[in-house]
């Protein structure tokens, strides 16, 4: 089997004496992981960094066999937030779930693209916000709908917040996650507290059910609003 496709770093890890494992989420087919040759040189250990943007040329004899990488680099998105550790713990929580989450081999165009156009934002002053609507566009896209526009009403426009049940769990939910309507005024609390509640949701749909250990990157990244 062999193809060729861009997308993110998700994860390296050392393998044999010159060669790195790897994982990487492409469009077309998902997280596949594979071995990098050469991997540990000066040359590609420079821009083999999570969540750097690389173009992988993929080759392998068998389905049921890992396959090889040849790597490009395409964007260095991971040295661009070297000196932002709110950014870069960003970046470390949405390769670390992504790792955790994601099945082998198969694609999800529309998580890849709404990836993409957040890594193309996150630069922007409100980039927090984006991740968390990322966060909330993951958990549908791994198959659970907490359908939030159920429980609107006029009065939520009124409070910043309010308590929904959810599968018989009750969560404290920031009101514009279901109004869709941003407040004016948007303070560590509230950024916390809808971080909070898609960790929550993870970790109870998804985390939890499956025993996987939910990753430090996140945690720390909502600690930095408190």
């Amino acid at each position: 089997m062999n193809w060729e496709s861009e997308g993110f770093l998700l994860s390296k890890r050392k393998f044999r004496e010159n060669a790195n494992i790897i994982d990487v989420f492409t469009e077309k087919y998902g997280k596949v992981s594979g071995i990098v040759y050469g991997g540990t040189s000066r040359k590609i250990r420079n821009y083999l960094q999570i969540f750097n943007k690389i173009f992988v040329f993929y080759n392998s004899k068998s389905n049921s066999k890992i396959g090889y990488f040849r790597t490009e680099l395409v964007d260095a998105v991971s040295p661009k937030y070297f000196n932002d550790k709110r950014r870069t713990t960003g970046l470390l929580s949405l390769s670390s779930i992504l790792k955790a989450l994601l099945p082998e081999s198969q694609p999800y165009k529309s998580l890849y693209i709404s990836l993409s156009d957040l890594i193309k934002n996150f630069d922007q002053k409100n980039w927090y916000l984006l991740y968390i609507y990322w966060e909330l566009n993951l958990i549908k896209q791994l198959g659970f709908n907490p359908n939030l526009k159920s429980f609107y009403n006029e009065k939520l426009k009124q409070e910043p917040y309010c308590e929904i049940k959810i599968d018989d769990t009750n969560y404290k939910i920031p009101n514009y996650l279901i109004t869709n309507q941003i407040p004016k005024l948007i303070d560590k609390d509230l950024i916390r507290n809808s971080l909070f509640f898609t960790r929550s949701i993870l970790l109870n749909k998804f985390f939890m059910q499956n025993n996987l250990i939910f990753p430090k990157s996140r945690i720390i990244l909502e600690n930095y609003f408190n």
